[in-house]
């Protein structure tokens, strides 16, 4: 497969979040904000990108037995890396994302590449797939944050771009808001790519 075709692949016509609904606990929890998304997309691509190279270049030396654990262990040691970077660098982001940044460990998404993809390509082919795939989860995160934060608080990254006599809809920061603006946007993907689907 072509490397534009795998990259693609993972930016829109499978997109973990809006096609495949891959790891919907962070997409739903840590997206109240567009900021909050965005990070949590970025250390997600960050992880990917790492497990998938090193996958890729150690599964001719996994005995078939513990190919699953050893997944387990790259991917836990980058989510390691990444979670500490975060702390040194983006205390506050590492703190309003919480949890959800070790449990990127357990993340499906990760583990479906590293099994479905990395564990049966090329270093170059499974790097090009760690960043579509990271790329789509993170747009997905922004553009869900993005409109639960400007119809929620009246805000897009913290910055004000309502009228002041807006009234914002403060559940769209709650739980029930992240479950209405998925669906939304979920109708709205399917609607766009099946019309450009249909024109190929």
């Amino acid at each position: 497969m072509k490397l534009n075709r795998i990259f693609t692949k993972g930016l829109v016509f499978d997109n973990p979040v809006f096609v495949q609904m891959l790891g919907m606990c962070p997409v739903l929890a840590v997206t109240n904000s567009a900021m909050n998304g965005l990070g949590m997309g970025l250390a997600t691509t960050a992880v990917l990108l790492g497990s998938n190279t090193v996958i890729s270049l150690i599964k001719n030396f996994i005995p078939s037995k513990i190919r699953i654990p050893s997944f387990i262990v790259v991917i836990a040691t980058f989510v390691t890396m990444v979670g500490m970077l975060m702390r040194a660098y983006v205390p506050t982001l590492f703190a309003a994302l919480g949890i959800f940044i070790p449990l990127i460990v357990v993340n499906c998404l990760i583990l479906a590449r590293a099994e479905s993809f990395a564990s049966k390509s090329s270093t170059i082919g499974s790097i090009v797939d760690g960043a579509g795939m990271g790329l789509g989860f993170t747009a997905a995160l922004v553009v869900l944050g993005v409109v639960r934060e400007w119809l929620g608080a009246g805000t897009i990254f913290g910055q004000a771009v309502m009228w002041s006599s807006f009234e914002p809809a403060r559940f769209m920061t709650m739980p029930p808001g992240a479950f209405l603006a998925l669906g939304l946007l979920l109708a709205l993907f399917n609607k766009i790519t099946s019309k450009d689907l249909n024109e190929l």
